[in-house]
């Protein structure tokens, strides 16, 4: 079973709630084969996004979204498996739902800036899978 922690919440009004984040997660990580684990997505400021992307990216100002893995896919068998964090900035995401999935496939070791177009292909199947 895959264990979503929504947090921030208050920071994306209008986004989806926290049983739709968890269905979104669930289906990006079964689209990898993953079934269980436990992924945190925390909605932050500009300003706390912004030194998010200064600290580990080296780039100045907000982005969308970031993705701390901290397992990955490989657990130890029968241990829970820490996927990672997806860290989201609603005044600097044209779509949510869209930035779940995106970093949940970077979670799951997806980079689109190094695949040939793979990961935002799938990103865009499994968005129109969900809302269909």
């Amino acid at each position: 079973m895959l264990e979503v922690e929504v947090l921030g919440e208050r920071l994306a009004p209008g986004a989806p709630g926290p049983d739709e984040i968890g269905r979104l997660c669930e289906l990006a990580a079964a689209s990898r084969g993953v079934g269980s684990g436990h992924v945190a997505v925390e909605f932050v400021s500009s300003g706390r996004i912004a030194e998010l992307n200064r600290a580990h990216r080296a780039k100045d100002g907000p982005t969308d979204v970031l993705s701390f893995p901290v397992d990955g896919t490989d657990g130890s068998a029968g241990e829970p498996r820490e996927l990672g964090d997806i860290v989201i900035c609603p005044p600097h995401t044209a779509d949510v739902g869209e930035a779940v999935v995106h970093g949940m496939l970077h979670l799951l070791g997806m980079d689109h800036e190094t695949d040939d177009g793979e990961m935002l292909a799938l990103q865009d199947a499994l968005l129109a899978r969900a809302r269909a």
